[in-house]
């Protein structure tokens, strides 16, 4: 039966835009302290410090007439392009890899003469890239007693090479490209022009490439202006809280419901704490704000343009204690007003816009109007679930024991959110239950739910493909945070209750409360999730030794969909609409569980296609693709109330153990598998 499907959208350009971005903050962020650091240094002890000391500062000569070298010269030229470039290379090839990276950063260092931040961008990864390719052509070919002499000779003279090219072929170059981006700045200041740059700046830091802008581009040459004039004003185009502060306030006197009673709480985060990302979400409810920030942000530059101000080093996170401890010490007053007349303009023109737009009517759909009226309301509206059904996209067949808050840099929005939600967990009895935080460059695939924003989750599934994925609109007050909670009691209460085992006191077989990944695909499929005690057993079998087949004939996701729905229409379960809307779900959201296991069901919209509750499964022995991942077990479901989730809670505990997948795969009969899921017809 041929279906016609719909091919899976490429990843989006924005998302592209996003991983480059943030691999180039990636090598900044981890070694912020060593900046805060050196700014510190430089604040107090260089010669127009608050504390000039020449031993400390490099002014003055020594006893001997010789110049000072101090601390601040050194660490700019050879410390943080070092770690810079180690960075790079160990996100690439682990330590190896930032072993040979910082080699190779040694070369531009040298051979430019000025601060190599950028050549160090380069050389790091190119390093770490370079080596991992020439591990990969001797590997599992030396002699055993000889790994250790060719790793660290190859790692020692590749390493050189590259220091070599860095000196002779890298270093020119970008020398020629920080000079000629210096001249560029320098011509917007004289022009009067820089303010512009917000055009750009603001809405980027709402696609969450602030990061990727600040520490990737401005911050190697805010450091290059900062070390030829004692101060930058690049360290606060895109760190100044002014702009969102304005955002936030404005919220507080016009806006309505939690957003309104949320923006007090955001603003203290956002202007102490300096995570921006908390006030992104209230711009995305309303698009327009955008405009606000951008009045803002340029508001705040032309400021600081106009009093010749700057910061001596990044401000890192963009609190205003982080902003006022990197002010120059003549840039007090100019930086100031600059935080104070952002978040005056930008509160004016915010204010403005959520006045005249207070009545106004979207045109979202129900989805997406649900989802923002549960995001200002706080928690889940069961009201609107109901509405808008389940939609959950990968089955938990374990205990939730490890969730993950996945952001850009893994520092600042993500660490909030683990906490809220850590705490929710612990007050719901799971404290054993870990929650942490991670950057999305570092995610590994070994977390059973990953939280991420919406604009990020597309980047979160490429890292960690077995987890379930739960897109949030905003870290620190999502309705998403409860199903989570009701999630890892569902899972838990599964794994207590000992699974389709379990019976009551008189001995009646009743159907444990399936994981919640079970019940929300048993929800989509047409059932409703049924409370522990159920009987899950209708008025014909749910699983029919006719159902089931051994050796399936597909050879790809399509085609075995369409194999698992035409067993459901030889039972007389489905009709042929049915088995169209498996292939819709799966267009949309994949039924990839984990284990080798894909689930296919229709839509909520078919359900009315659903004649009685069936479950057919086949099995691939050579496996299949599906999306990129292998899959031997194919379970079609079609569930009237709550027939099929008897079955669904013994696959769901059958893939949970290795050896009964094990058996599963070496069954030769199907007695053998009818036995393996116990009397589920009984």
């Amino acid at each position: 039966m041929a279906t016609e499907t719909v091919a899976k959208p490429r990843t989006s350009l924005r998302v592209g835009v996003q991983k480059f971005g943030t691999f180039l903050s990636g090598m900044i962020m981890p070694n912020i302290g060593a900046f805060i650091a050196w700014g510190l240094i430089t604040a107090l002890f260089i010669e127009k410090g608050w504390l000039p000391v020449p031993e400390l500062g490099g002014f003055g000569t020594n006893a001997a007439g010789e110049p000072n070298v101090g601390l601040v010269g050194p660490m700019i030229t050879y410390l943080l392009p070092l770690l810079i470039g180690y960075t790079g290379g160990k996100m690439v090839y682990d330590v190896r890899g930032g072993v040979v990276g910082a080699i190779g950063t040694m070369g531009v260092i040298v051979g430019a003469g000025i601060p190599m931040f950028i050549g160090a961008m380069i050389m790091g990864p190119l390093g770490g890239w370079t080596m991992k390719k020439l591990d990969a052509i001797w590997h599992g070919k030396i002699r055993p007693g000889f790994e250790m002499l060719v790793n660290n000779f190859s790692a020692g003279i590749w390493g050189a090479l590259l220091a070599m090219l860095g000196f002779y072929g890298i270093s020119p170059l970008v020398q020629a490209f920080s000079q000629a981006a210096g001249n560029v700045v320098q011509f917007l200041v004289n022009n009067g022009l820089l303010p512009l740059t917000s055009l750009l700046i603001e809405p980027a830091k709402v696609l969450f490439l602030n990061n990727a802008i600040n520490h990737g581009v401005l911050t190697p040459l805010g450091v290059q202006q900062s070390l030829e004039q004692g101060k930058s004003i690049l360290f606060l185009l895109e760190a100044n809280p002014g702009p969102g502060l304005g955002i936030l306030l404005a919220y507080l006197f016009f806006g309505r419901g939690a957003a309104k009673a949320s923006a007090p709480g955001a603003a203290i985060i956002h202007f102490f704490g300096g995570i921006h990302e908390i006030y992104f979400p209230y711009v995305l409810m309303r698009p327009l704000l955008i405009v606000a920030a951008i009045a803002g942000g340029m508001t705040g530059i032309a400021t600081l343009a106009i009093t010749n101000s700057g910061l001596v080093a990044p401000a890192a996170p963009g609190s205003i204690i982080a902003v006022i401890a990197q002010t120059s010490r003549d840039s007090y007053l100019g930086v100031a007003l600059s935080v104070v007349l952002a978040a005056t303009v930008s509160f004016l023109v915010a204010s403005v816009i959520l006045r005249t737009s207070r009545s106004r009517v979207t045109e979202d759909d129900l989805t997406v109007a649900t989802s923002r009226m549960e995001e200002m309301k706080g928690k889940k509206s069961s009201v609107a679930s109901a509405l808008v059904g389940s939609d959950s996209s990968t089955v938990l067949t374990r205990p939730i024991e490890n969730i993950v808050f996945a952001c850009d840099a893994g520092m600042g929005s993500s660490a909030m959110g683990a906490s809220v939600l850590r705490n929710k967990i612990k007050a719901a009895g799971y404290p054993q239950v870990n929650v942490t935080n991670s950057a999305i460059a570092n995610l590994k695939d070994t977390y059973d739910i990953v939280v991420s924003h919406q604009d990020l989750t597309e980047r979160a599934e490429a890292a960690t493909a077995s987890a379930l994925h739960v897109p949030v609109d905003n870290f620190m007050n999502s309705p998403r945070y409860d199903e989570i909670v009701e999630m890892v009691k569902a899972s838990h209460s599964h794994a207590d209750a000992g699974g389709p085992e379990a019976s009551s006191a008189v001995g009646t077989a009743q159907a444990p409360a399936p994981p919640a990944g079970v019940a929300a695909a048993a929800a989509a499929a047409g059932g409703a999730p049924a409370a522990a005690g159920t009987t899950a057993v209708g008025s014909k079998e749910v699983l029919h030794r006719d159902s089931i087949v051994l050796n399936g004939t597909a050879r790809d996701r399509d085609s075995a969909i369409d194999e698992a729905g035409q067993l459901l229409l030889d039972r007389g379960a489905v009709d042929v609409t049915y088995v169209h809307a498996m292939h819709e779900r799966e267009e949309s959201v994949s039924t990839y569980m984990g284990s080798y296991l894909a689930i296919p069901h229709g839509t909520n919209a078919a359900k009315d296609h659903i004649m009685h509750s069936a479950v057919s499964i086949v099995r691939y022995p050579e496996g299949i693709d599906w999306g990129g991942k292998q899959v031997k077990f194919v379970v079609g479901v079609a569930g009237v109330n709550n027939e099929h989730l008897h079955i669904l809670s013994s696959i769901a505990k059958i893939f949970t153990d290795k050896a009964q997948v094990a058996q599963l795969e070496q069954a030769t009969s199907v007695d053998e598998v009818l036995d393996l899921f116990g009397k589920v017809n009984a």
